[in-house]
């Protein structure tokens, strides 16, 4: 007696199945190593920043209260640094905007718990997914002005160093975009339950 050949399927094996587990891994792998690229380049940023203002400030107090003290002494042509002053001025711009939107990343803004660590943990998340969203839209706002303002300034240069007053207000822009781009991206993954159980217990204990 020999056996029926097996009926073809009309369909291909898989078809109008979901995405697999591992399909699904791959897209969060690759969604988190979006994400720290886009976290980890402007903390190098940052640091590069933070050590030219040092570097420039320390540079400023030298030549003001060292150089000047030795060109008069010997009676030499004085050493002009009128230019530390736009570097300081243009380095703490920019770090001060792109920090701001690292620590909205890393969640290290100065926070005040009044109310919400006493609500239920699915309000809280409401509410953390709207804090976010709004802080977002700040972002946005950010950056939308701030290339308005950049654009119009871009016809200007600094007195000392004639760079461009565009390049400054940018630090606007990028900061307000970064800043609209981590409270999204933090308003999408909402609250963690264990972090918002672990707070609420920690801020009651401190009640």
């Amino acid at each position: 007696m020999t056996e029926a050949a097996p009926h073809p399927s009309p369909r291909p094996a898989g078809a109008g199945r979901g995405r697999g587990p591992r399909e699904r891994e791959g897209e969060g792998h690759a969604a988190a190593t979006v994400g720290s690229i886009l976290l980890f380049l402007p903390k190098i940023v940052v640091t590069a920043l933070l050590v030219l203002a040092i570097a420039d400030m320390l540079a400023g107090v030298f030549l003001r209260y060292v150089m000047v003290e030795i060109t008069d002494f010997l009676d030499l042509d004085p050493i002009n640094f009128f230019w530390v002053e736009e570097v300081g001025e243009f380095s703490l711009t920019w770090l001060t905007m792109i920090g701001a939107a690292i620590a909205i990343a890393d969640r290290i803004h100065f926070t005040l718990h009044v109310l919400t660590h006493h609500l239920p943990v699915p309000v809280q998340r409401v509410v953390y997914v709207i804090n976010h969203l709004l802080i977002a839209g700040f972002g946005g706002l950010a950056a939308w002005f701030g290339t308005r303002l950049a654009i119009s300034n871009s016809v200007l240069t600094s007195p000392a160093l004639q760079i461009n007053l565009g390049w400054v207000y940018a630090a606007v822009s990028v900061g307000g975009a970064l800043i609209a781009i981590y409270g999204l991206g933090l308003a999408l993954t909402g609250l963690n339950t264990a972090d918002a159980e672990e707070d609420t217990v920690a801020l009651a204990a401190g009640d």
